[in-house]
């Protein structure tokens, strides 16, 4: 039987940074993400959480700090939270963090926030962990100045 291990897959100019952490429960994907293959890049990574999902932690933290990404990204980043809202414990808890520039934060109204949040309530409305949205502001080095939390 293979040992499961952290997965670490290093960026290049069309693809983000991928660090999953199976001891942390911390998952990140950073940077850009507009690659010519979507699968080369993602498929990996929806494969490991598969198999977290089955030791999963208390609380997992999927942290979503893409610049751009495009519509084949969004497919396959949807692909993994839909796995994630599968954690078979309803006592743990599932946070999605998304970064925004701090100028499109601080525009955001509650209803902006809404209609960010619907493709995810989409994907997860029928998760078995707990699942909250943090959402940041970050100024143009990517150092977070705002937040706001929202359950769903």
């Amino acid at each position: 039987m293979k040992e499961f291990i952290n997965l670490n897959i290093e960026p290049t100019a069309k693809t983000p940074q991928i660090d999953l952490n199976r001891y942390t429960g911390e998952l990140i994907f950073s940077g850009r993400s507009f690659p010519e293959n979507a699968a080369m890049v993602y498929e990996p990574a929806l494969n490991w959480v598969k198999e977290y999902i089955s030791d999963a932690k208390p609380s997992t933290n999927l942290r979503l700090n893409l610049d751009y990404f495009n519509t084949s990204s969004s497919i396959w980043l949807a692909k993994i939270l839909r796995v994630l809202s599968k954690i078979n414990n309803p006592d743990y808890i599932l946070i999605v963090h998304l970064y925004f520039q701090l100028e499109e934060f601080d525009e955001m109204e509650i209803d902006d926030i809404k209609d960010t949040l619907v493709p995810f309530t989409d994907i997860i409305q029928d998760a078995i962990p707990s699942i909250g949205v943090k959402i940041y502001g970050t100024d143009d080095n990517g150092k977070i100045v705002k937040d706001t939390l929202v359950f769903l």
